[in-house]
C-alpha cells in the first residue's frame, strides 16, 4: 500500500469568497498535502491575493463561466448540486471535501475513500429555513414558493450527498449533533485551525469595544449597533455585506464603522480592543478564538461553538461574557456584568485558553487522521 505522501488527493470545495474560515481549512490542507489538486465551483482571483490560496492551481466548474457568477455565486446554489457532480476524480487515489454546502456531494468509486471536513450542514435548508425566508423576504408569494420548492430540493439531494461520504471530519461537537440529527451519521471532531501566533496579547488595552464579522442576516450586526448606540459607549465595527447598510443607519455617533479592513488592521484592533462583541449563533466561531489569541475578552451570544472556546465568568480564568438571548436588552446586561468584573478578564488567560486551536495542531491531528483512516481503508478495515 502506498504510503501517505505518494498517494494522489483531490480536494474539493464549494466557492473560495473573502478570506474566512473554510478558506482558511483549504489552505491547510493544501499545506499538509501538498500534492492535492484543488477543486472549486467557482472563485474569484482578485479575492484571493495576498493569501496563502493566490498561487494555488484551481479547477472549478461549468459555474465559473456563468454571467456574474464570481460576485453572485450564491445565485447559483440550485445548480451546484449538479455542478459538484461533473468533476472527474477518476485519476486519483483519495478525495478530501471541505463542505458547507454541496462539496460532500463528488462523485466517488468504491476503492476511492472519501473524507468530508464538514463545516456545517446547509443551514438555510435545515435549521435556518424558515429564518432564512424571512431575512431574505422569501415568506410570501410566489419567490417564496419557489424558494422553497428549491430548498426542498436541496434538502433530499443533501441527505442523499451524505451517503457517499466514507468519514465524516467536522469542526466541534456542536456540529457534530446536526450532522447526527441531519444525516444518522457520526462525525470526528477536528477543531478548525486559527493562525495564533499571529497576534500578540501583551499590548495595552483602549477605550472601545470591537465588532468583527460579515454583515449578513444571522450575523446580528444591526443588534450590536443598536445596543451601543443606545448606551452611547465607543464601538468599532470592522466588516461588510449586504446588510451594510442597514445596519449604518442604525448606528449613532459612538459606533464607527470602518467597512472591509485587510488582515494586519482587523489584528491591530483586535490587540487593542476592550472586549470583543459577537452576537451569532456560530458552529464554532473563528472571530472569538482569533481575539482571545489577541488578549481581547469576549461577550457573547451564549449558544454554539463559543460554548466551546470561550470560558464563560464566573468560571476560573474567565475569557469573556455570555448573554442569553439575541436583544439589546440581554446584550447591554452582558457589556455591564464584563464592565463591573473587567479586572478578572486577563489577558495571559486568554491566549492560554486558545493555544489548542493553532493552525499546527489542526494540521497535525489532520494528516494523523487521514493516514489512520487510508490505512485502515486499504486493508478493509473501514
Amino acid at each position: 500500500m502506498k504510503p501517505l505522501e505518494q498517494v494522489s488527493i483531490a480536494i474539493v470545495h464549494e466557492w473560495l469568497g473573502p478570506p474566512g474560515g473554510s478558506e482558511q481549512v483549504v489552505a491547510c490542507m493544501l499545506e499538509v498535502f501538498p500534492q492535492a489538486d484543488l477543486y472549486v465551483l467557482v472563485h474569484d482571483p482578485d479575492r484571493q491575493r495576498g493569501t496563502p490560496l493566490e498561487q494555488t492551481p484551481i479547477r472549478t466548474s461549468f459555474i465559473q463561466s456563468l454571467p456574474k457568477a464570481k460576485e453572485r455565486y450564491r445565485l447559483y446554489l440550485p445548480l451546484m448540486p449538479l455542478a459538484v457532480e461533473q468533476f472527474d476524480l477518476r485519476p486519483y487515489d483519495l478525495v478530501i471535501s471541505s463542505s458547507h454546502a454541496v462539496a460532500k456531494g463528488v462523485l466517488t468509486r468504491a476503492d476511492q475513500p472519501h473524507i468530508s471536513y464538514i463545516h456545517t450542514p446547509m443551514r438555510y435548508a435545515w435549521e435556518l429555513y424558515l429564518a432564512y425566508l424571512t431575512e431574505s423576504r422569501l415568506d410570501r408569494g410566489v419567490k417564496s414558493w419557489l424558494a422553497r420548492l428549491v430548498l426542498h430540493y436541496l434538502r433530499l439531494w443533501d441527505v442523499s450527498a451524505s451517503n457517499r461520504v466514507d468519514v465524516f471530519l467536522t469542526t466541534s461537537p456542536y456540529v457534530a449533533r446536526r450532522i447526527q440529527k441531519v444525516y444518522r451519521r457520526t462525525a470526528q471532531v477536528l477543531y478548525p485551525p486559527i493562525n495564533v501566533d499571529r497576534f500578540r496579547h501583551d499590548l495595552p488595552r483602549e477605550d472601545f469595544f470591537l465588532a468583527v464579522s460579515r454583515f449578513v442576516p444571522y450575523k446580528r450586526m444591526k443588534l450590536i449597533v443598536e445596543a451601543f448606540s443606545e448606551t452611547g459607549k465607543p464601538l468599532v465595527v470592522i466588516g461588510d455585506g449586504p446588510e451594510f447598510e442597514n445596519v449604518r443607519r442604525a448606528a449613532k455617533p459612538n459606533v464607527q464603522l470602518l467597512g472591509h479592513q485587510p488582515n494586519g488592521t482587523v489584528t491591530d484592533y483586535l490587540q487593542r480592543a476592550r472586549a470583543l462583541v459577537f452576537a451569532a449563533e456560530e458552529d464554532f466561531g473563528n472571530v472569538p478564538v482569533e481575539a482571545q489569541a489577541a488578549g481581547c475578552p469576549v461577550i457573547a451570544y451564549g449558544k454554539g461553538g463559543v460554548l466551546e472556546t470561550v470560558t464563560g465568568w464566573p468560571a476560573s480564568n474567565p475569557t469573556g461574557v455570555f448573554f442569553s438571548a439575541q436583544t439589546t436588552d440581554s446584550l447591554q446586561a452582558a457589556v455591564q456584568l464584563f464592565e463591573d468584573h473587567e479586572d478578572l478578564f486577563t489577558p495571559e488567560a486568554c491566549r492560554r485558553n486558545v493555544e489548542r486551536f493553532g493552525r499546527s495542531h489542526f494540521q497535525r491531528e489532520l494528516r494523523a487522521t487521514v493516514n489512520e483512516i487510508w490505512k485502515n481503508f486499504g486493508t478493509g478495515g473501514n
